[in-house]
Order: structure tokens, then sequence, then C-alpha cells
């Protein structure tokens, strides 16, 4: 099975290789690992000790379905690199995938600027209403003010159809000549009817389809051929768009949070649409349709399980509206960067979130070895927990290392500097440096040889870099 994978994207690896200047580095986990047994093939076979930390790859293609290569283990890769996930029906979704990249990396790119395309389904139900207000609408007029001012390199970023007058057509309609766009649509998915699904067929085919309410459902079958983004990116925001995981990690903490009065819904309907019992979990039908289809887009963002507002949302007491944590992923985005790097501007969030509750453990643990109560609020708790698994659902589908084909990158604005050079580099320099790192516009090698710096000296400023920023938003954090 992995040996036929691998052979289907021989060509994307070997375009991989090419950039890089380097072979692509092939790794065979176990499959089905759980969230523990993947940190540990993390630690001993990916971080092994054997390998030069320069030649640890930072993007990662994981190939097969979750009951491969494990959606715990996409999730553990993904707090510290860049990983993604090729899984397809037949040979045939594979072959297309891998013609349509190499078709638009190596094709000219006329595109200069790419453009945001924001689109939500305005159903009348209360998530999608809050979903706009508190994000969509937000996040459109962030970006419209960012490439306003010139902080965004980028086409004023548009809505496609509004909160009073939108469509399923209209959505097609712009998506079909949005070339090399990023789009970012926000609607329900479609999850079990009341009586269940009639089969595990059926709930491979349709669950997670993008349910539009009056204007019906787009399923994959609508958009295996259609131009859709073609040469883009989409960002598919509903409840199961990516696929559905074997369990649920919400039910704990919802259960606690209805125990105190903080959640009227029914714990039973999380369970509703989890596969059957001995059923393996699944990435669904419609971003695989997409990918597959040469017209479409070269990577898709989605939300494994149910999608909440969390991510977007503080809950409890300090109950506020959090829009700038797509921000930064949306504007990498537009302005080029790979799209492993893009999820990851979301994922620090994640990361921010781990942080914060091993504080609150350590907390906990300290005041049981006194023989204090705990000052940690079993109810925050409960919500940073919400946080953190809501976070985690959003996964790559694609090569990670896709962007989309512009005709400059991020890479570029980094000045070159001599190896001769025994100067130390200005501040704004490595800056941009670090930027261009993480925006993979080029090797780090080759990078790192522009820069006029060795290779480990670029690595230490991106982790210096990236420490920072992650002290930072956390003092931010803390002072509310």
């Amino acid at each position: 099975m992995g040996d036929r994978l691998l052979a289907l994207v021989g060509p994307l690896c070997a375009l991989r290789a090419e950039e890089q200047g380097a072979p692509v580095r092939v790794y065979r986990a176990p499959p089905g690992l759980d969230a523990v047994q993947a940190v540990w093939w993390r630690d001993t076979v990916l971080w092994d000790e054997a390998v030069d930390e320069a030649e640890r790859p930072a993007y990662l293609l994981l190939l097969g379905d979750f009951d491969g290569a494990s959606l715990e283990l996409q999730q553990v890769l993904a707090a510290e690199g860049f990983p993604g996930r090729l899984t397809f029906s037949s040979d045939a979704g594979y072959e297309a995938y891998v013609d349509k990249v190499l078709r638009w990396s190596r094709a000219p790119a006329p595109i200069r600027k790419a453009r945001a395309l924001l689109f939500t389904a305005h159903d009348g139900t209360a998530a999608t209403t809050v979903g706009y207000q508190a994000l969509m609408a937000p996040c459109l007029g962030s970006l419209r003010r960012r490439q306003e001012d010139g902080g965004l390199c980028a086409e004023q970023p548009a809505e496609v159809g509004s909160s009073s007058s939108w469509s399923a057509q209209q959505l097609l309609a712009h998506a079909a000549t949005a070339d090399a766009s990023v789009l970012f649509t926000m609607s329900h998915g479609l999850g079990a009817p009341r009586g269940g699904w009639g089969s595990l067929q059926e709930q491979r085919a349709r669950q997670g389809a993008m349910s539009l309410g009056r204007e019906g459902v787009l399923e994959a079958s609508a958009l295996a051929t259609a131009p859709f983004v073609p040469g883009g990116l989409w960002f598919f925001l509903a409840c199961f768009g990516a696929g559905t995981p074997s369990r649920s990690v919400y039910h704990p903490w919802l259960s606690r949070l209805r125990e105190a009065g903080e959640y009227p819904g029914r714990l039973d309907r999380l369970m509703a649409s989890l596969p059957r019992e001995g059923a393996p979990p699944f990435v669904a039908a419609l971003p695989q349709a997409v990918l597959a289809n040469p017209q479409g887009p070269l990577a898709v963002i989605g939300h494994v399980d149910l999608a909440w507002t969390y991510s977007f949302q503080e809950m409890g007491r300090a109950a506020r509206d959090r829009p700038s944590r797509f921000l930064g992923m949306l504007s990498g985005l537009v302005e080029g960067s790979r799209a492993g790097v893009g999820l990851s501007a979301l994922l620090r969030s994640f990361v921010m979130a781990n942080t914060e509750l091993t504080t609150l453990y350590e907390q906990e643990e300290l005041a049981r070895q006194s023989g204090q109560a705990s000052p940690v609020d079993a109810v925050a708790l409960a919500h940073l927990w919400m946080l953190r698994h809501d976070l985690s659902g959003y996964v790559l589908l694609g090569d990670p290392a896709v962007r989309l084909p512009l005709t400059r990158s991020v890479a570029q604005a980094v000045p070159p500097s001599p190896l001769t050079s025994r100067a130390p580099v200005p501040a704004e320099d490595m800056a941009r440096a670090v930027l261009a790192m993480l925006g993979g516009g080029e090797s780090e090698s080759a990078l790192a040889l522009r820069v006029g710096v060795p290779l480990e000296r670029l690595q230490q400023w991106r982790r210096a870099y990236t420490e920072a920023g992650l002290a930072a938003l956390m003092a931010l954090r803390s002072r509310g």
C-alpha cells in the first residue's frame, strides 16, 4: 500500500527534491497511532538524534486515509511542522492532483497579486449568524484596511454575496473564475440525518458536504469537474468539512460545562455523526473531489469533527471575539505563503492554549502537593480544552508545500549578503530572513547561502523569533 502511494506521488516528490536541492525523505509510521503513540513516533523516529537537525523535514505529506497515518499523528506533527495529507478513493485521484500541482508550479505565472474571497451561507441559523458577525465580517474589514494601507500585497478582498442577497450560484460563479485566489467559506457541514445514515458508504460520500440551507447541498459530485478556485486555496469552515474522527474529543468537557449550566445542548448529538462501532475514521469526500479536480484548488484547509465558535470566540467570563487568529493565515496565504505555513499561523493559538493548559495543571499539582485546594476554575479549564480541541481540528488536505502561483515570492524581499561578510546582520534583515524561511519560497540551505550565514544560525534566528513572538502573545493574552 505505502509503496503504491509513493509511486503515485513520485513526480511531486521529484519536484520538491529539485526545489530543495536534496532528496525527499520517506518515513513509514504504523497505522492507527493514538495521540500518545504519535508523540512517541515523532520523538523517536522523526526526531531521531542520529539525523542532523538541518536534515529533518518541516513539510510532511501524509499519504492515505485516517485509518492509516492517523489523524492524531497529523495533529501532533502540526505542533512543530507543516503536515498535509493526500487520500483518494482511486489511483486516478492521486495522479490528477500531482499533475495539477506540477502544471501550476511550472507554468508561467501571470498573476502578480491574488485576491481573498469570503463567502458566508446566511441560512438564518444562529451558528452562521454568529460566525458572520464575529469572524467573517471582521476579517473582511481588516483585510480591506490592510490592503488599502499597503500592508497587504494583494488585490482588494471581496465578499461573495451579502447577508440579504446570497446564493449557491453566486459562490459557484465567483469560484469558477477565481484563478489563484484564496476562498474562505463558512457554512454548515452535512452531518447525520435524524434517522442516521443508511449505510457507511452513504456517510462517507455525503458527510461534511457544504450545507446551504434553502440553497441545498454542494456535494462531491457537484465540484468534481467544474472549475472551482483553479490553482487557488480553499479554507472550508464547516462541521466535518475535512473529515470525521473515530471519537469525540469534546464530550468530557461539554459534560462538565453542562453540569455547570454553560452548555444547554444534547450530548448524544455529539456521537450521532461518528462512524459506527468498528468503522474507521475518514477524510470527507468533498475536499477529495476538488483536489482531484484538474480545475480545482491546490489545497483545502478544513475541520475534522464538529466545528465550534471557540476558535474565534473566547468563552466564559472573558468572552470576546478573536477573528485575529485567522487573519495571519489569510494574509499569508493570499501573499504567497506555502499552505502549511499559512495554517501554522492559525495553529499558533493551539500552541498557546497548550501552554496555558500546562501552566494550569502545574498550579493544580503544586496545590495538591501542598494540601491546598486547587486554584484552577474547572469551568474555565473546560472552556480552554474546548478551544484547544477546536483549533486542533483544522487540518490541511493537499501538499503543504503548495502556494499560489504568483510572480513574486516573499523570499525575494530578503536582500542578498555576501558569504564573506562578517559584519553583524541588521535585525530588520534577520526578521525578513526568518519570514522568508517560514514562507518556504526557497530551500533553507539556499536562503542561508544568499543571506550569508550558516544554516544553523538561520535556524537559531527562527527559534528566537518564534519563542519571542509566542511570549509576546501570551503577555498580551494575560493583559486581556
